[in-house]
């Protein structure tokens, strides 16, 4: 999701910002007292979420792990975060509206996004004990990359030909798989050479 700099200069308690997002129009985050709006995002981020939902989705079937995008949020001390895709294996409640217990994060990056994601974020994902991996997706070119507990977060990188392993959920996944349907100039080259 894109944040909307319009939103930045709103504060609210924690109790405020819980008592107000349920009714709100739009998804809004809250950082150190700060709620900043969240917009629609563009087709390439749509289509690397819709497909790390399905593979992500399909490899957790049956487990006690479930896959979710965008509308649960991520609380993190006092703050609340929605980061694009999550995995919680926490068996959370039907009336929950935020993990407290995601083991994989996944943010998929955009010019408006990619410094909060990249910092702001990176700081407080990292914190969270349950947090196993850290994935960020670049949508304008081919880039993955997972930051580890396991490798004391030392981000790892992969590109088109390599394929990623999730070791927290044992899926190994071919980056060309996570970019389907995606149109940037490295897509678009990958697929003219398989023509």
């Amino acid at each position: 999701m894109v944040w909307d700099k319009v939103h930045e200069n709103i504060y609210l308690s924690e109790e405020e910002y819980l008592a107000t997002e349920p009714a709100s129009e739009v998804k809004r985050e809250y950082i150190d007292g700060q709620i900043y709006a969240m917009v629609g995002a563009g087709y390439n981020h749509n289509c690397i979420s819709a497909n790390m939902l399905r593979e992500l989705g399909n490899h957790l079937k049956g487990t006690p792990c479930a896959t979710f995008m965008a509308d649960i949020k991520v609380r993190v001390g006092k703050d609340y975060v929605y980061p694009d895709l999550l995995v919680d294996c926490s068996k959370m409640s039907g009336d929950d509206y935020f993990s407290t217990s995601p083991v994989i994060i996944v943010e998929v990056l955009s010019r408006s996004t990619r410094k909060t994601d990249t910092t702001t974020k990176l700081i407080r994902y990292i914190n969270l004990p349950s947090l196993r991996e850290y994935v960020l997706i670049e949508a304008d070119i081919v880039s993955v990359q997972v930051l580890r507990r396991s490798m004391h977060w030392m981000p790892g990188y992969f590109f088109l030909g390599d394929a990623v392993r999730f070791e927290s959920i044992g899926l190994t996944l071919p980056v060309a798989d996570i970019y389907d349907r995606v149109d940037n100039p490295d897509m678009n080259e990958f697929r003219e050479g398989l023509a």
